[in-house]
Formats: C-alpha cells, structure tokens, sequence
C-alpha cells in the first residue's frame, strides 16, 4: 500500500490538506432504477479529507445540498438551515432489493460515502483499523494487476467491508470491486474502473469511473454501465 500512496501523491502532501472539491457529472443505470434520475447528473461535491464528511450541492433544486457522514444523512438550504435529516441513515435500507426505490435521503447517503470513498482513495486506506493483504496478480486486458483485499473498519461508511483493488505497474487503482450491500442482499459484485489520472495540487486523482456489475466468474459484464463518474475542477485546500 505504501507503494499506492506514494505514487498518488505521497501521505506527506495529503497530510498537508483538508478538503478536496469537484465538479461531479454523474450517470448510469441505477438512478433511474432507484427512482432518482437526473439528481446527480451535475453537481459540485465536496470532502473532508481526514474525517468522513462529503455533500454535493446542488441536491434535488437549486439552493439546496446534501450532508452526509457515516451516522448522518440531510438535506440543507445552502446556508445550512436542515430541510431533511435522517440519523443512523444504514438502517433505512433494511429489507431492501435491487428495485426498491429510494427517497432523497437515502440517495444522499448512498452518493456522500461513496463519494468520500472514491475522492480520498488510497490515502483512507491507510487509517486506523484498516486491514490489507495481498492476494494472487489479476489477470486483465493482457496485463498483471497486484491484488489488494481491504477490510474497512467498521466506524467507515463504505459499500462493503472486505473490498479488493486492483494496481497496475504505476501504482494507479485500475479497478476496485465490492458489493453495494445497503442494494440489496443479492447485490452482484461492482467493478469500479478509474481512468484519466490527472494530477490535481500533488495528489493525483482518476477523473473518470464506470462501475459494471461482474458475472460469478467475476468478469465485468459491460454492456450497462451501472454508475459513470466524471470529475472535472478538482481543487484541494489547506483549511
């Protein structure tokens, strides 16, 4: 993992940052699916890098924005007045499947952790509680990837709690795989592809993901992209 970090940036130069923003274009299949087309289609999102905080603005109409940490999901007017709260936001999803819809609120929480996730990648791999092995190289498009198998803590907002990345030559996460358990309790396996590495104030960042679901030989099925992920004016700050 040193060797990860090292090539996105080094932990020394995240260390010296606070929070990190983007203009976010969103897209595929499951928003529609999950009766919230169009919410995620352009938004600015924004993340704390060292504890787990992440909201896009704007959040369903203009003047309003989502917030959302591991025990916290709301909608608020952007002068943080609360329009919609929900705590402990993980349990609203019991006895979901993959075609229940959801309301806004548990959109925010679905989009706010992961896209904390996906903004701070690697460098939150390397907090407390975190746990990393090294598994067999993957095979893939005629190159060797190094595989990684993550298990997160359990105070981590994430998809799932054992995740697997995979790292080309370059050190860069080519692919990363997972389940979406708060879908549903028979979720395929994600396949999260990042692209486009661009350096962004030392912390290189992908600005582009499309997430595919995996047939059970784990091979990403690609003919409907699940989730499209563009970033574009990522800046980082120092407060």
């Amino acid at each position: 993992m040193e060797r990860v970090i090292a090539a996105h940036g080094g932990m020394d130069r995240w260390n010296e940052l606070a929070s990190v923003s983007a203009r976010v274009l969103g897209g595929g299949a499951l928003w529609p699916l999950k009766g919230q087309e169009g919410i995620l289609d352009d938004v600015v999102t924004r993340a704390e890098l060292h504890r787990q905080y992440a909201g896009s603005t704007p959040f369903g109409a203009p003047g309003l924005r989502s917030a959302v940490s591991p025990d916290r999901a709301a909608i608020e007017t952007d002068t943080g007045e609360v329009v919609d709260e929900r705590l402990h936001p993980r349990n609203a999803f019991a006895g979901h499947e993959i075609s229940t819809p959801w309301d806004r609120l548990h959109l925010a929480y679905f989009n706010g952790y992961a896209m904390w996730n996906y903004l701070t990648e690697p460098f939150l791999l390397a907090g407390p509680g975190f746990q990393v092995e090294e598994l067999k190289p993957h095979h893939e498009d005629g190159e060797v990837w190094r595989t990684l198998e993550v298990t997160f803590p359990d105070n981590v907002a994430t998809h799932s709690r054992k995740q697997t990345y995979y790292v080309d030559d370059a050190g860069h996460i080519r692919r990363h795989d997972y389940v979406s358990e708060i879908v549903g309790p028979n979720t395929p396996v994600a396949a999260n592809y990042s692209s486009d590495h661009q350096e962004f104030d030392g912390i290189l960042i992908p600005t582009r993901r499309l997430v595919y679901l995996t047939d059970p030989d784990g091979n990403a099925v690609k003919d409907t992209v699940t989730v499209s992920i563009e970033l574009r004016d990522i800046t980082f700050t120092k407060e």
